[in-house]
């Protein structure tokens, strides 16, 4: 029996409104996480993440900048390239900085990472603040913090296509990935053009991340935390943890909007306030768990 208290601005609401929102949230949280999940492979390292190497902050930058100044002359399509131009140019200059002797070093590339995410992030704190109308700086604000507030319909194509391309080209490079895991030294010996290929690597995990931020803002966490619990899972393959990663990484963060969206009503948090409750805690957790190793050696 049909409810008799449901009505057509009800069906409106869930069909414009709450599966848009619940879809963008499963595509931008299956994008982090398997960005997360190649990046800490490329760099044979558990620690790594968007955030972590600054690709997120310089997105996140360049969105800003378009919304700050009123930029946004074809919409949805000038923020995506606009945080696509911010990623990739903070990439570039990471891996400027982690290049030591012609090869690029985990530890610098973190550092390095971090050291320009801090920079961009506070340039991104200073447009907010100099906004020339105080509703525009709440607007920016609580979109660098995440939300899918903004969801519709035709937000979805882009991520969408985005995260579909990646985890086709992801998954046909899988050994290629897994090889990494064995060191530079033994992926070469078996064929794989270990600089270019990590290279490629980089773009892609650039554009997954630039077009999340584009339309979501800025979660944080979810990249480095989750490729773990897929690890988990199924092991380190990424054959089959790729695909893993998308179911996680998209559950993952549907159920944080839902916390986000629930648990100060009528208010809502931003979702990447939520995920950094989850994620940070987590971090510490890795961080002690590696120590552990390290004075077990």
């Amino acid at each position: 029996m049909p409810d008799p208290d449901w009505s057509r601005a009800d069906d409106l609401i869930i069909a414009d409104t709450r599966l848009p929102r619940v879809l963008l949230a499963g595509l931008v949280g299956a994008a982090l996480t398997v960005a997360g999940m190649v990046l800490q492979a490329v760099v044979r390292n558990p620690l790594a993440g968007p955030g972590v190497i600054g690709v997120s902050a310089g997105a996140a930058t360049g969105a800003v900048v378009v919304m700050r100044f009123g930029l946004l002359g074809a919409g949805a399509l000038t923020l995506n390239v606009a945080a696509f131009a911010g990623a990739l140019l903070t990439l570039a200059v990471v891996l400027v900085i982690a290049r030591s002797g012609g090869r690029i070093t985990v530890l610098r590339l973190i550092l390095g990472g971090v050291a320009v995410g801090s920079v961009l992030s506070a340039l991104t704190s200073l447009l907010v603040l100099t906004a020339p109308s105080p509703t525009l700086a709440s607007q920016v604000l609580f979109w660098t913090l995440g939300g899918f507030g903004a969801a519709r319909w035709d937000v979805l194509v882009v991520p969408a296509v985005v995260l579909g391309a990646g985890v086709v080209v992801l998954v046909s490079r899988a050994r290629d990935l897994d090889l990494l895991l064995a060191g530079d030294e033994s992926a070469g010996a078996l064929g794989l053009d270990v600089h270019r290929f990590r290279q490629a690597m980089f773009v892609v995990v650039a554009v997954l991340v630039a077009v999340t931020v584009a339309v979501s803002g800025v979660i944080g966490f979810v990249g480095l935390m989750l490729p773990h619990v897929v690890r988990f899972l199924v092991g380190s393959g990424h054959r089959r943890g790729l695909p893993v990663a998308v179911l996680v990484g998209a559950l993952f963060t549907v159920l944080a909007d839902l916390v986000a969206r629930t648990v100060v009503i009528p208010e809502e948090l931003p979702v990447g306030i939520v995920t950094a409750l989850v994620g940070g805690p987590f971090f510490v957790w890795l961080l002690r768990r590696d120590g552990r190793r390290e004075g077990a050696r």
